[in-house]
């Protein structure tokens, strides 16, 4: 999405309703949302030098403040004091806390060789402005594949209904990438080997939320009002799953959609 274009889309927060269906009870639906790295690993540095970590716990907290407004009193954070949590720690804890779903907030970068330098505020940076956009992982290994693969879909047409596009830079046939991409328009992705994805016990879906790494969309990604954009589209993404997939769901982890 270029600078400043998102700025129409203000008028479109109106559209962002609560569809409350029978099946889906929101006192008893648990969401996890983890906070992606650390304070002392925290993850990519921006064009302008902020650690990943920081724009995951912003979008995250605010995440859950908007879940919490519509009535997922058990939507839940997990690290959002950057401690130094296991990644099967992070799905432990939430299978504990007997989460419905799992959802790893991050923002993405790009392979090294795609960085250039430039200075910024009297430091050299490294930027890339070849790719823009958001991305969803899910894993096979996942014991409730089929229904991660559902979560996905659900928040990947609440981005693109609200105009955001998906970054396809991660299917590219290189080292370091080569995803296989389940879903085009939608942006999703299979990495099967990722430890969040792969050892929770609930569907889990990882999220780039855009990419920090290209000037242009850092600037978007630090600003509230579209930060507020990602978070409504990530809200109801979740509570459309919530409403189709959520009843029955312990019965059978590994059905269709």
């Amino acid at each position: 999405m270029r600078p400043r274009r998102w700025l129409w889309l203000l008028g479109t927060l109106a559209q962002f309703t609560s569809c409350a269906h029978a099946e889906c009870d929101k006192k008893e639906f648990a969401i996890a949302i983890d906070v992606g790295h650390t304070l002392h690993s925290p993850g990519a540095l921006s064009a302008r030098g902020v650690a990943e970590f920081y724009f995951n716990r912003t979008l995250a907290v605010r995440l859950h403040g908007e879940l919490l407004e519509r009535g997922f009193t058990r939507a839940f954070l997990i690290n959002e004091r950057g401690a130094e949590i296991a990644l099967r720690d992070r799905t432990g804890i939430a299978a504990t806390r007997g989460a419905d779903v799992f959802l790893s907030i991050h923002h993405d970068s790009v392979q090294p060789h795609y960085l250039a330098a430039w200075t910024y505020d009297g430091a050299e940076r490294r930027y890339s402005d070849r790719f823009a956009g958001y991305s969803l992982f899910v894993s096979n290994n996942n014991q409730a594949r089929a229904r991660s693969v559902a979560l996905a879909r659900s928040i990947g047409a609440e981005f693109r209904r609200n105009y955001f596009t998906p970054t396809l830079h991660h299917a590219e046939k290189i080292k370091g990438e080569n995803r296989p991409l389940l879903d085009k328009y939608l942006g999703i992705y299979r990495f099967d080997e990722l430890v969040v994805l792969k050892t929770a016990k609930m569907p889990a879906v990882l999220v780039e939320n855009g990419v920090i790494v290209n000037r242009d969309e850092e600037i978007l990604l630090r600003d509230p009002v579209y930060q507020r954009m990602l978070v409504l589209s990530l809200a109801q993404g979740l509570e459309i799953y919530c409403q189709r997939h959520h009843r029955g769901h312990k019965a059978g982890l590994n059905g269709g959609p």
